[in-house]
């Protein structure tokens, strides 16, 4: 009998593939250089799961029980792809088990804001960088690991993803890139933050949300401009070592390691984490609550860490922006008038959507500003922008804000001696609970109301009246009007031939600050008796006003560039408000006279700090940091959040002042440009300082990137403690973008950070980082440039930087170097030196 062959080759091949199974191991947690995996639906160790997710697992640690995994992970339908850390149910036999055994749960993403599609390639290369392309072959994100010696990735059994060295040592780990959750074990560093992705199901959930960790203390923000804390934890007394502040997930608490450091006790534990009796990871989710899950059969929230401290309705989206939050019931304001309404609710059926108004608000028409009074109600956040002030004040200061959206008043027993806050974005509202809270509140929302509104109606003529004493009231108005006219236009010319002309107007521009009178600032700056410095535009005088606020004064000279000037400046900053915005307290037109009063700036501007051989002391590594983060936060809003969209013009640090804190805030609008929200680009003559003017100047096109470039120079310039064009160098080393070039082929950005600062060299990897953000800012192609809100993504370490920067930086940068008197421009900053280096 001849024997079935092709029985025995399949029964053979099964046997085969049986000892394959049970010789290779059920965890798979490392992989070597050179290694590629595929996002493919055959891919090995693949699952979809009933409720839509799938898995295709890369790397797995351990088996039995809920264990990480790390892959690619999608959630629904599955046109993207994240390569992401998750927790998934194990067993012996297919390693992660059938989907009725509890979905996976993603703890870490890299991608988070880029999805990629099937097909998409992970790959640890040969020169130890892993980068994850998407299926068209373009790169979307990578650990910018080349060089540095990696050997090999590990997935820990903690859920951190390392790549490691030969000698074991990490050169990088996904723990310092935390992405909306933290694991048992993980820390949260000063630096990074936790930030929630938007809600998928509700689109109108409040933006994103954050938590952080500082020297100050533990907090949760609302991302709005500026960010609004909603919980927050300080901890006083003093920092005794250098080592960044943390917050680290134990079993049964956050341990907070705010001054100290393990393994010291910690500062302060948050103690609303159940001990764990399982699996546990942490979430900042859509709606602001940091929960914590436990894996029981299945996951199951087992905590709410933060609503034990806040309650239901001190959170900022809870009712929706305008919502009042009563019991944990949502509400619109309402009007002690029933007849008149300012807000409805954005969706009947779901009150916590929030409430619209009825008029938008314009600040074309403040003259119909008013306020709604919501009496005993308060806010969750609260920043004392104006103290020791009364109601009236309070709404006053926010009439004449046209960014501000409500005036939110707190006070004791004396009404007239509280404090005022003046939010320009309004979320939720709460009862304010005074056996709780101790202090009374009141809450102005600033309310449109149109312009018929407080007209008077229409009245017909009383019974009697004749046509003939219609016409004579005509033609005696019409008189009236004629020599109206007529004395209007004689003062004018008066005005004019004397050139006196003042700029009246400016009274009637919604949001203007105080105006003063020349004699008000002679007397507040001692017959301006004490200079500060001086520039293009004029000299800057300390002074202080009445109340004793300290004040600078900016004297502009010459006639029509500094009118220009001085009219941007006014008309510009004069209605806006940002924490890292100078703020423009007042100013005088009176007669030739032409003064901005800004606050005063206790350390000056920025080139006094950071160019060497000029500075008191030299800046450490860490207030540099922040001093970049808040340069990229007021360019932001500048360029999105404003009414109009504002270009700066002239970023250079002479134009960054330092307040006492090294807080940095723009100032020097006269350069700037307004430009619609519907315009992307703007025609415009030459105008800035010569060092920070971007290429596209060439064409006169410009947009708000041109900011974005001088930023990146003036960064440059921080990092590297020196100017962009400095004649004290040999000539190789004169122009600070041509060594920046030389020095990426070479790879020696080491070389260019401030030799005179041994924190900013022991930070030097950090530093090197941040000067390759620099460099995506400098692009020739203003399109390849980061938006500013990018910018700031990428510093909080939300998103990485660029991998494919080009370092050919402009090639003809002796343009812009030895002036342009050849444009004409009288807008054009003058190229003087500017020595504005004292406070200010």
């Amino acid at each position: 009998m001849v024997p079935n062959w092709s029985f025995f080759v399949m029964i053979t091949s099964i046997l085969v593939s049986i000892q394959l199974v049970e010789a290779q191991p059920f965890d798979y947690p490392t992989a070597n250089l050179s290694t590629t995996w595929i996002n493919s639906v055959s891919a090995n160790h693949s699952v979809d799961f009933s409720d839509g997710s799938k898995v295709r697992a890369i790397l797995l640690r351990g088996t039995f029980g809920p264990r990480y995994a790390c892959g690619f992970f999608c959630n629904g339908i599955c046109d993207d792809y994240l390569f992401a850390i998750f927790i998934v149910q194990t067993n012996s036999v297919s390693y992660i088990s059938m989907p009725t055994l509890g979905f996976p749960q993603v703890v870490w993403s890299a991608n988070r804001n880029i999805p990629v599609k099937i097909n998409a390639t992970l790959q640890l290369t040969s020169e130890g960088d892993l980068v994850l392309r998407d299926s068209d072959g373009a790169s979307v994100w990578s650990t910018n690991t080349a060089g540095r010696s990696v050997a090999g990735v590990n997935l820990t059994e903690e859920g951190n993803l390392v790549l490691f060295s030969a000698n074991n040592s990490v050169v990088w780990q996904s723990f310092d890139y935390p992405t909306d959750s933290l694991v048992p074990g993980q820390t949260l560093v000063s630096g990074r933050k936790l930030t929630a992705s938007v809600s998928i199901t509700n689109s109108t959930e409040g933006g994103l949300y954050s938590l952080l960790v500082n020297n100050e203390g533990f907090f949760a923000f609302i991302e709005s401009s500026p960010p609004q804390s909603y919980y927050q934890q300080l901890i006083g007394g003093t920092k005794v070592n250098k080592k960044a502040s943390y917050v680290k997930f134990q079993n049964g608490s956050l341990a907070l390691y705010i001054h100290s450091s393990e393994p010291s006790n910690p500062d302060s534990l948050i103690t609303t984490l159940p001990q764990a009796s399982s699996a546990q990871y942490m979430k900042l989710e859509s709606d602001g609550h940091l929960r914590l899950y436990e894996w029981a059969s299945g996951w199951k929230e087992v905590s709410d860490v933060l609503t034990g401290y806040l309650g239901d309705c001190n959170y900022p989206m809870v009712c929706g922006e305008n919502g009042i939050c009563s019991n944990g019931q949502c509400s619109c304001p309402r009007s002690s008038n029933a007849s008149i309404s300012y807000f409805t609710q954005i969706n009947g059926r779901q009150p916590n959507l929030g409430c619209s108004e009825i008029n938008p608000l314009t600040c074309n028409a403040s003259r119909y500003h008013t306020f709604q009074e919501l009496e005993d109600m308060t806010y969750f956040a609260f920043n004392a922008d104006i103290a020791n002030t009364d109601i009236n004040h309070c709404k006053q200061a926010c009439l004449s804000n046209c960014s501000c959206k409500a005036a939110i008043v707190r006070y004791g027993s004396n009404s007239s001696d509280g404090d005022c806050h003046l939010p320009s974005q309004i979320f939720s509202l709460m009862n304010n609970e005074k056996d709780k809270t101790h202090y009374n509140s009141s809450v102005f929302l600033k309310v449109q109301i149109t312009s018929n509104a407080s007209s008077s109606p229409v009245k017909t003529s009383p019974k009697g009246t004749t046509p003939l004493v219609i016409v004579g009231s005509a033609i005696a108005a019409f008189v009236l009007f004629v020599t109206i006219i007529g004395l209007t236009i004689f003062i004018y010319r008066k005005k004019k031939t004397t050139g006196e002309v003042e700029e009246d107007y400016l009274d009637n521009v919604p949001g203007m600050p105080t105006r003063f009178s020349f004699e008000d600032l002679k007397t507040a700056t001692e017959n301006f008796g004490k200079k500060l410095g001086e520039g293009g535009f004029g000299s800057v005088f300390e002074g202080s006003l009445k109340d004793g606020t300290k004040i600078a004064v900016k004297c502009l000279d010459g006639i029509g560039q500094v009118k220009k000037s001085f009219l941007a400046e006014v008309e510009t900053i004069g209605n806006i408000h940002h924490v890292s915005l100078v703020r423009l307290v007042g100013f005088c037109a009176e007669k030739s006279h032409r003064h901005l009063v800004y606050e005063y700036m206790t350390n000056g501007s920025l080139e006094k700090w950071i160019y060497r051989g000029s500075q008191e002391f030299v800046l450490d590594w860490k207030c540099r940091r922040k001093i970049i983060l808040d340069i990229a936060k007021g360019l932001a809003y500048l360029h999105e959040d404003c009414r109009q969209k504002i270009i700066h013009l002239d970023i250079k640090p002479q134009n960054i002042l330092l307040d006492e804190k090294f807080n940095a805030k723009l100032s020097d609008f006269g350069l700037s440009k307004l430009i619609d929200r519907d315009q992307s680009q703007v025609v415009t003559t030459m105008r800035g300082t010569p060092g920070y003017l971007a290429p596209e100047w060439l064409s006169a096109v410009i947009t708000e990137k041109v900011d974005v470039y001088s930023f990146g120079v003036v960064m440059l310039e921080i990092l590297c403690g020196r100017k962009i064009f400095d004649r004290s160098e040999p000539e190789e080393r004169m122009h600070l973008l041509s060594l920046f070039k030389k020095k990426s082929e070479e790879g020696k950005l080491l070389d260019m950070v401030d030799q005179y600062s041994d924190d900013m060299q022991s930070n030097g990897k950090e530093v090197v980082w941040m000067m390759r953000v620099a460099a995506w800012c400098l692009q020739n192609d203003y399109a390849r440039r980061p938006s500013m809100s990018v910018v700031i993504k990428v510093l909080e370490g939300v998103l990485d930087v660029e991998t494919h920067v080009d370092y050919s930086f402009f090639d003809r940068p002796q343009i812009f170097m030895s002036g342009i008197p050849q444009v004409g421009s009288e807008e054009a900053t003058p190229l003087v030196p500017s020595v504005l280096s004292g406070p200010r």
